[in-house]
C-alpha cells in the first residue's frame, strides 16, 4: 500500500490538499469571501456607481461581490508557511506573467469571444445595435469583472490547483479536477445548459495550461476577463445567463445557432466549445513541439513532509 501511494503521491503532500478537502478549503473561502463582497455591496460601499450621470452600471454590482474573496485568498497563501510559494503564480516573470504575457491573454480573450459574436451576426442568428459610448462606464465595468475573473482564476487556477498540484504526481489531476470544479460552479448560474457548463470545464483546462505550460496566471486572469466584458459589456450578450444594463451594443433579438445560445450566450455553444477545444490541443502541441519547461511550485519541496496523520512507519504501512 505504501508504495502504491508514493507512486502516485508525492513527499511535499499534505493531508488537505487531497481533492475533497482542498475542493471544499476552496469553496469555503470562495463562499465566505463572496459574502464579504456582498455585505460591502449592500452597505454602500460601492455607492459611487449610482451616479445619475452615468448609464445604468448597477450590474457591475454581481461581479464586485467577488471583492471579497482576494483577501481570503491571499491570507490562504500567506498564513501558512507551506502555502507562501503559491505566491509566486501571481508575481511578475519572464514568461507568463509579462506584459506580453497580459497583452495576448487580452487579446485570445476578445478574439475568440468576437469571433463567435461576429459568426452569429454573420448566420443571423443575433442583431447588433450601437447604444452610447461613456468612456467612464466602460472603465468601472472593466475593473469590475477584473475583480470577478481574477478572483475565479485565484480560487481555481491558484489555490485548488497548486493544492493538487503539491500532493499528486501527475500534473494531469490537478489540471483536469480543478476545471472540474470550476465548471460546478457555473451549474446554478441562469440558463445553464450541458453544454455551458462543458464550456466551462474546457476553460478550465485551456487556463490551467496557461499555469503549467506558460507560468501564466495573469494570462489566464486576462483572458478571463476579456471574455467575459466582451461578451457581455461590448456586445450586450448573456455572460454565463447574466445580462448588463449597460453596454456598448445590444442584442436586437436572438435565436439559437452554432456559436450563440440566446439563455447563456456565446458560452452555451457547439462553435464556443470547438474553438476552446481547438486551442487546448493547439496549447499542447505547440508546448511539445517548443519542449516548453513545464511550472512546478513543488519539483524542488522534498524538504517537506506530508501531514503526520498520513505518515506511517515503514513497519505499519499496510
Amino acid at each position: 500500500m505504501e508504495q502504491f501511494k508514493e507512486r502516485f503521491l508525492r513527499p511535499c503532500r499534505k493531508l488537505t490538499d487531497m481533492f475533497p478537502i482542498a475542493m471544499l478549503f476552496t469553496f469555503a473561502l470562495t463562499l465566505i469571501g463572496t459574502i464579504l463582497g456582498m455585505g460591502l455591496c449592500n452597505n454602500g460601499f460601492f455607492g459611487f456607481l449610482g451616479d445619475p450621470k452615468l448609464p445604468d452600471v448597477s450590474f457591475a454590482l454581481q461581479y464586485l461581490t467577488f471583492f471579497g474573496i482576494w483577501p481570503f485568498f491571499f491570507l490562504a497563501f500567506i498564513l501558512p508557511p507551506a502555502n507562501r510559494r503559491m505566491l509566486r503564480d501571481f508575481m511578475p516573470n519572464h514568461r507568463g506573467n509579462s506584459l506580453l504575457g497580459i497583452f495576448l491573454g487580452l487579446l485570445g480573450g476578445f478574439g475568440l469571444n468576437a469571433a463567435c459574436v461576429g459568426l452569429s451576426v454573420l448566420l443571423g442568428d443575433i442583431g447588433l445595435e450601437f447604444t452610447s459610448f461613456n468612456a467612464k462606464s466602460l472603465i468601472m465595468l472593466f475593473i469590475a469583472v477584473l475583480i470577478q475573473s481574477g478572483a475565479e482564476e485565484i480560487s481555481s487556477r491558484q489555490f485548488l490547483y497548486e493544492k493538487l498540484r503539491r500532493r499528486y504526481r501527475s500534473p494531469w489531476v490537478a489540471i483536469i479536477l480543478n476545471a472540474l470544479f470550476f465548471g460546478a460552479l457555473h451549474m446554478g448560474n441562469p440558463g445553464a445548459n450541458i453544454i455551458g457548463v462543458g464550456q466551462c470545464v474546457l476553460v478550465g483546462l485551456v487556463f490551467s495550461l496557461f499555469v503549467y505550460y506558460f507560468d501564466g496566471l495573469w494570462v489566464a486572469i486576462m483572458f478571463h476577463t476579456a471574455w467575459n466584458y466582451t461578451q457581455s459589456i461590448i456586445f450586450g450578450c448573456p455572460n454565463s445567463g447574466a445580462v448588463s444594463g449597460y453596454s456598448l451594443f445590444r442584442l436586437l433579438g436572438a435565436s439559437s445557432g452554432p456559436f450563440f445560445d440566446p439563455e447563456f450566450g456565446v458560452e452555451g455553444s457547439v462553435g464556443a466549445v470547438v474553438f476552446l477545444a481547438a486551442l487546448f490541443v493547439a496549447l499542447i502541441v505547440y508546448a511539445r513541439v517548443k519542449h516548453l519547461p513545464t511550472q512546478d511550485l513543488w519539483a524542488d519541496a522534498k524538504e517537506a513532509q506530508p501531514d503526520k496523520a498520513e505518515h506511517k512507519p515503514a513497519h505499519m504501512a499496510s
